[in-house]
Parts: C-alpha cells; sequence; structure tokens
C-alpha cells in the first residue's frame, strides 16, 4: 500500500510539473508583450516556438504583415525585409481545443498545413475561422496575451503602406527587440488583464 501511495504521489507532482505554464515576453520597439504558452494542448508547437526563442532567432525581427481587424503577423523577417532562414516545419496542431479568440497567439502556414516554421501572429479580434478540426486543419493556436496587448493594439494603428512590396508592413519597422523565456514566478506577478 505504501509503494501504491508513493508511486501515486510520484505520478501527481509529475503531471503537476507538466501543467506548469510557460512564459515568453518578447520586448518590441512599442513595449513589452508577455506570451503564455500551452504546452499541454500544442507540445510540439510550444518546443518549436521555444527553440528559436532560446536560440536569439526573433530578437531583431520585425512584424511584417499588420492588418487591423484581424491580426499581426511577424516572427520571419529581419528590418531590411530579409528572409531569416528557419527550421523544419512543425506538425499542424490546429485541432487541439483552442480557439484563435483576441490575444491568442497561433502560427502562421502557406495552404500546406504543416508548413509553419518560425511565423506566429496575434489574434486583435475573434478569428474562429481560422480554427481547425479533425477534418479541416487551421492555424495552431498555441497561447495567449497576458500582459501588453495594448502594445499589439497599437501596432495595428501604425501607419502602413510605403512598402510596395510590403503593403501591410508599418511604415517604421516595429521590431522584437528580444524574445526570452520568463520564469514562472515572474510571469505570475504579470496582470492577466489583457487590455493593458
Amino acid at each position: 500500500m505504501k509503494k501504491l501511495l508513493i508511486g501515486l504521489a510520484a505520478t501527481l507532482l509529475a503531471s503537476t510539473a507538466l501543467a506548469e505554464p510557460v512564459f515568453v515576453e518578447l520586448k518590441t520597439d512599442l513595449g513589452n508583450v508577455k506570451l503564455r504558452l500551452d504546452k499541454d494542448k500544442a507540445p510540439q508547437t510550444v518546443e518549436n516556438f521555444l527553440q528559436y526563442v532560446d536560440s536569439g532567432f526573433y530578437n531583431g525581427v520585425i512584424f511584417h504583415r499588420v492588418i487591423p481587424g484581424f491580426m499581426a503577423q511577424g516572427g520571419g523577417y529581419t528590418f531590411d525585409f530579409q528572409k531569416k532562414e528557419t527550421r523544419e516545419p512543425v506538425v499542424n496542431e490546429s485541432a487541439n481545443g483552442l480557439s484563435n479568440v483576441r490575444t491568442s497567439v497561433a502560427m502562421a502556414r502557406t495552404n500546406d498545413p504543416d508548413s509553419a516554421t518560425a511565423q506566429f501572429f496575434i489574434n486583435l479580434v475573434d478569428n474562429k475561422r481560422l480554427d481547425g478540426s479533425k477534418d479541416k486543419p487551421g492555424y495552431a493556436v498555441f497561447g495567449h496575451v497576458v500582459e501588453g496587448m495594448r502594445v499589439i493594439d497599437q501596432l495595428a494603428k501604425e501607419p502602413r503602406g510605403i512598402y510596395r512590396m510590403w503593403p501591410d508592413a508599418p511604415n517604421v519597422p516595429v521590431r522584437i527587440l528580444e524574445a526570452r523565456r520568463v520564469e514562472s514566478a515572474e510571469a505570475r506577478n504579470a496582470s492577466n488583464d489583457t487590455t493593458q
């Protein structure tokens, strides 16, 4: 009986450790944005994103596609619109039960459902038409903004249109200066009010 209780306790501790949330902070030209990643629902997508974060890949990339009333996309191009070399694509985890609602973070991709690499977007409004199901691949949500949504809303107000090849890019590029993991204790001090 004692061994069974010890085994159950170990299992409970392991499952609690798995449920521990992961946070990432994006320091941008307009302010800081904190993301909470859902590694339980989108484990491969979160692991892929964190590899890019940990390698410094996102430091210096811009938000190159910003569409007011829709979303803000970044993670693939430098300040002078040079495409960054990425790793192999990650499998599409869009049928995970998470929805493309305001403040959610999802992977950008081509028409190929399994083509997502480093680019991601933050939903400015509810975009549930982008959700996936078992029968229809969508855009994989893997987290949401827990602090700094006001920064993303400001990003959507920036003037756009001077770049012929990039009509949805802000006229003054908005960079991610640094992307880094934030310890859970530090992130818990962040407000859960996503309007900030």
